[in-house]
């Protein structure tokens, strides 16, 4: 079988012009594929399993949910505004095009749980400072952060505002 990392692909111009998108749904489609990616994100938190994986809208969840699953940890969404019905926090950010707000609820995470934040894709590295941003607010130990592909050229590493490890399965 090819590497999971094959399966991603490009889409430029999405969504919009000078925009090269990062699809990983075929990765999603390929049950082995899929196993493979979770299996490699996985891996750093395996001796030290955290209390919750917080998985950033949307596709953050998917990995983040199969990684609590995965590890039997909690899952936590955090989301786009007005999708969350109990009372919650709020975070602004900077996006590679625009800027958007990240909610959680305000008790998600009792003080002192160990989270690890969980995307996608790291490009300028905003949602996750939201996220993390959004977990301090609760009192909530980062522990770290687990991303699927790093596009480095935006150098959204450089933003990462945390002594907790960042890790990428895959450098695109």
């Amino acid at each position: 079988m090819p590497h999971w990392s094959s399966l991603i692909r490009d889409i430029p111009d999405f969504p919009k012009p000078g925009i090269v998108f990062k699809d990983i749904t075929p990765v999603l489609a390929d049950a082995r594929g899929f196993a493979a990616a979770i299996d490699a994100m996985a891996a750093p938190w395996r001796e030290a399993v955290p209390d919750a994986f917080i998985g950033i809208e949307s596709r953050g969840f998917i990995f983040a949910a199969a990684l609590a699953h995965s590890l039997g940890a909690g899952f936590v969404p955090v989301r786009k505004p007005g999708k969350l019905p109990a009372r919650t926090l709020a975070h602004d950010y900077a996006l590679e095009y625009g800027s958007d707000r990240l909610e959680m609820h305000a008790d998600a995470l009792p003080p002192g749980a160990r989270v690890v934040l969980v995307d996608d894709v790291l490009a300028t590295g905003g949602t996750l400072r939201a996220a993390l941003s959004l977990a301090r607010q609760q009192g909530a130990t980062v522990v770290g952060a687990a991303v699927l592909v790093e596009l480095p050229e935006l150098d959204g590493r450089a933003r990462w505002d945390s002594d907790a490890p960042l890790h990428v399965a895959l450098q695109g």
